[in-house]
């Protein structure tokens, strides 16, 4: 029987074709191999060469794919450890059952296989380097641990200092999707199921880079600070003018706390529906996330905030612990208020006038933080071009600086923090201007 067809919590990897392929060609070292068997080999090369170039993998490319194998794979153990460490109990020692098994697979000789099919290219495979080291799939951060690790394990003196290392990865990162991703989105998949996908393009915005609006920050980080901490925390709204810094911030979150097993999902309007059944994938795990859900505003013909109250507050089920929801808006109160809403109100006739009102109002309630992001008035406006000039190297003098800056301003938006990094970003590049000095 197949080695790795006796390992017990580490089976049926998403991503195992190469691996059962690899496994294959082991059971058959010892013979002549035959045309097909050469195939399959070189076949199984041009596979870990796709794998270096979709997640940038370099060094020893077969240690770098059982490594990913390892740290993708969900599973009691790796889901215990996630974030939390080393956890006591049986579960240990099945695990130390299948890194034993794993140990052999990291110990295959390439270049004795390479031999047998003929070919002489193992040695690419083993000190495996990269052009640009580019990872279509993970930030650099996580490609790197990864490699790091896979080293590692490969020196594994035993299988007790192999599992420790594997407890280090799923601490400091998690296992899966969720560990080795910051942000995802909803989809569908083909039978309508909702599926939690990664989005492996992200803005890289720390806090920092958002100039101003420090108490406006602050109550946003002191928030999110006793959430990943496991105090008490509140839904937090972001609301006010456009182009303010609130989505930046969300962003600046993320990044911010990260390492500590922040997650967010990325929500729509028209995907409220699907709230519950992503809540129902998330709230066991050791991660927090935040669903967040940009320039969120409601029609007063659209119902679709009903599904947001009812997940908020509503319901027998006690909300998940490990859950919030931040929104951004453009709009205090969320949904859009008719005039005929108020006259509603002085209708003696209608002892029920008002809970058109009041159920929308309701909505913005059940947010326990809500932070007010107005446009910066013209100094602040100056001050926010000044620190982005000399953030990016622009040297300018400043009455030209300003003067130019308030001509943008005048339309390409008003005075907003985005028309400042705007400005910045035309002055950079716009050749035509002699006194930019980069």
């Amino acid at each position: 029987m197949s080695r790795i067809n006796e390992c017990i919590l580490y089976r049926d990897f998403s991503q195992g074709q190469l691996l059962r392929q690899m496994d294959d060609l082991m059971e058959h070292r010892d013979e002549e191999w035959d045309d097909h068997r050469k195939e399959e080999w070189f076949f199984c090369l041009h596979e870990l060469a796709e794998l270096a170039g979709q997640y940038g993998f370099f060094g020893n490319l077969w240690h770098a794919y059982l490594t990913f194998l390892l740290v993708s794979h969900e599973n009691p153990f790796s889901k215990a450890c996630e974030i939390r460490g080393q956890v006591e109990g049986s579960i240990n020692e099945l695990a130390r059952h299948d890194f034993a098994i794993f140990r052999e697979l990291f110990a295959l000789d390439l270049t004795a296989l390479d031999r047998k099919a003929g070919g002489n290219c193992a040695g690419y495979f083993t000190d495996y380097r990269h052009e640009d080291g580019n990872s279509r799939e993970f930030n650099h951060r996580i490609r790197d641990r990864i490699v790091e690790t896979a080293a590692c394990l490969a020196a594994s003196a035993d299988v007790q200092e192999f599992w420790q290392h594997m407890v280090d990865f799923y601490k400091d990162f998690g296992v899966g999707k969720f560990g080795l991703h910051k942000a995802f989105r909803i989809v569908h998949d083909e039978k309508g199921q909702v599926v939690i996908s990664p989005i492996t393009r992200i803005a890289h915005v720390q806090l920092e880079d958002l100039v101003g609006y420090e108490n406006a920050k602050q109550k946003l980080l002191e928030n999110t600070e006793a959430f990943v901490s496991g105090r008490r925390a509140n839904n937090c709204l972001l609301f006010g003018d456009a182009g303010t810094g609130k989505s930046s911030s969300i962003k600046g979150i993320l990044n911010r706390y990260y390492d500590r097993g922040l997650r967010i999902i990325e929500v729509y309007k028209h995907q409220l529906q699907d709230l519950n059944e992503v809540i129902a994938q998330v709230k066991n795990r050791n991660y927090r996330f935040i669903l967040y859900m940009d320039d969120l505003s409601f029609e007063e013909f659209e119902t679709e905030y009903k599904y947001l109250k009812a997940v908020i507050e509503g319901g027998l089920e006690k909300k998940p612990e490990n859950i919030l929801i931040y929104a951004t808006s453009n709009r205090r109160h969320l949904v859009r208020e008719r005039s005929s809403d108020k006259l509603e109100l002085m209708d003696d006739d209608d002892l029920h006038s008002s809970d058109t009102v009041q159920e929308k109002l309701s909505l913005v309630y059940r947010f326990g933080v809500r932070i007010y992001f107005g446009k910066p008035d013209k100094k602040e406006f100056q001050h926010i071009v000044k620190v982005l000039a000399e953030r990016h190297g622009v040297n300018m003098p400043e009455d030209r600086l300003f003067l130019l800056a308030n001509q943008w301003e005048l339309s390409h938006g008003g005075l907003t923090g985005r028309t400042a990094q705007q400005f910045i970003d035309h002055l950079l590049g716009s050749a035509s201007l002699p006194d930019v000095q980069q």
